[in-house]
């Protein structure tokens, strides 16, 4: 008997339809590919959510090179500040960001207006929230790797007991 694809679900269904009744070692094969699926299953859903996590490092990472270049731009002087060229204004979208994401940032005066001591404050709160979000994925990429390391196991002890089960039939075979 030849078994195509091990791992697949279409595999399960190819095992299931032989005489398990009969065979151990089958059974056993078949115990293993379905536990072998739920890991797959599992290891996708962890390189999504990790994923997720480098696109939300990489919107982060980008929040701070627009407040580093907003904060040179108050300490030049050259800041957008209607009333003080020493400070730049935080764009909306970035006071959002940090709302969104539930993050401090310097609210002095109620206005977005930053000076460069308060944008240090700001680039701290966000290189802190970049870090978090870095350890998150370094966590989920120890589970991922768990789980590829179980899927390559069952799929192992399910192509070990097909083996053995062939050899078993070959030696009866040949008597």
């Amino acid at each position: 008997m030849s078994v195509n694809g091990v791992g697949a679900p279409s595999t399960i269904a190819t095992v299931s339809s032989c005489d398990t009744g009969r065979s151990i070692q089958f059974m056993f094969a078949k115990l293993q590919l379905e536990q072998s699926s739920i890991c797959k299953t599992q290891a996708e859903a962890y390189m999504d959510k990790i994923e997720a996590a480098q696109k939300g490092q990489k919107e982060c990472a980008d929040m701070i090179a627009k407040a580093r270049e907003l904060q040179n731009n108050a300490k030049n002087g050259t800041g957008d500040c209607p009333w003080d060229k020493k400070a730049s204004m935080m764009p909306q979208e970035m006071a959002d960001y940090y709302n969104k994401h539930g993050l401090s940032y310097d609210k002095t005066g109620n206005d977005l207006a930053n000076n460069t001591d308060e944008w240090d404050y700001n680039i701290k709160s966000l290189t802190n929230y970049q870090e978090t979000l870095g350890s998150y994925t370094q966590t989920d990429m120890v589970y991922l790797q768990d789980f590829m390391s179980q899927y390559n196991s069952f799929l192992q002890g399910a192509n070990s007991a097909i083996q053995d089960s062939n050899d078993t039939l070959s030696a009866i075979l040949k008597g």
